[in-house]
């Protein structure tokens, strides 16, 4: 539980530093509490209070504190506005004080909060015209030009050649430019520094086909199986790039892993579907893409 404020912090309480919507809205809020003070009827408080006047005593609470913070100097000047209940000053026991004198007496207390709840809304009026005069102050940041994707395209690809080809003449035909790892300058370096090289793409495409077989220690049969390194580089680009940057085209029937499950991923089918699959992807990722040319 978190300590009590002392005496001298609430006193010294900062007044609530609102947006020019805030101040706004509290403006309005005052208003509705003077509409309710100017309809309610005295005549429902013959003994100086009443179930209803004390909830308006709180609303106006309320208004105040989230006009102007709890306890800051703004709000102890404008809290008595909430104190509308009247009672005389000395109760004798052989004086029965007349219904009219209370009535009066919360009418005055209703003026009063009234002219308080006014004074409140012409000091947020002020604020509220010193923000507005701020932002407009304030110097208009220069928003930087959005730079334009990356045409490369990263393919990655396990031993199926034929499928590795087809896609990257069909993102030639779209105007890519399709990065396949073997046929990048290796510098003596390793596969994973390779791809390291050249990640600098916009996209990437993963082939999964069936190049290898495998299965749990819980079954008997032999699965097909996308090679290692697929899966590997398939990962790999999900964090670098980004899941909504990353097509897998499945070829044939191959197990996917569970992990990879909330993957994009789209049947490389025969009759050629897989192309418009693939170029609307690219089009969500952010890319100029003509989706005619890929029929």
């Amino acid at each position: 539980m978190a300590a009590r404020r002392t005496a001298t912090e609430q006193l010294t309480a900062p007044k609530l530093q609102l947006s020019p919507a805030a101040i706004q809205r509290g403006i309005e809020r005052l208003g509705q509490r003077i509409d309710e003070l100017r309809t309610f009827d005295v005549a429902t408080v013959p003994r100086g209070d009443s179930p209803e006047l004390t909830a308006l005593s709180a609303a106006i609470k309320d208004t105040i504190e989230r006009c102007f913070g709890e306890n800051s100097s703004a709000f102890r000047r404008f809290e008595d506005a909430a104190s509308l209940s009247w009672y005389p000053m000395v109760m004798s026991l052989d004086y029965d004080t007349p219904a009219h004198e209370y009535r009066a007496g919360v009418t005055r207390r209703i003026e009063r909060s009234i002219a308080l709840l006014q004074e409140a809304q012409r000091a947020l009026n002020e604020d509220l015209a010193d923000a507005q005069h701020e932002v407009t102050a304030l110097p208009v940041p220069t928003i930087p030009k959005a730079t334009s994707l990356s045409q490369r395209v990263f393919i990655v690809h396990g031993h199926d050649g034929e499928a590795r080809e087809l896609v990257a003449g069909f993102l030639r035909k779209l105007g890519f430019d399709p990065v396949i790892l073997h046929e990048q300058a290796n510098r003596g370096g390793t596969v994973i520094e390779k791809i390291e090289v050249n990640r600098d793409v916009g996209f990437a495409v993963v082939l999964l086909t069936p190049d290898d077989e495998g299965r749990s220690v819980k079954e008997a049969e032999l699965k097909p199986r996308a090679r290692q390194n697929v899966l590997l580089e398939l990962g790999y680009f999900i964090c670098h790039l980004g899941r909504d940057k990353v097509c897998a085209l499945k070829r044939g029937n191959v197990d996917i892993p569970s992990d990879f499950a909330g993957v994009v991923w789209e049947n490389m089918d025969d009759g050629g579907g897989w192309r418009l699959a693939l170029a609307r992807e690219l089009k969500a990722a952010g890319h100029e893409v003509d989706l005619n040319l890929a029929f």
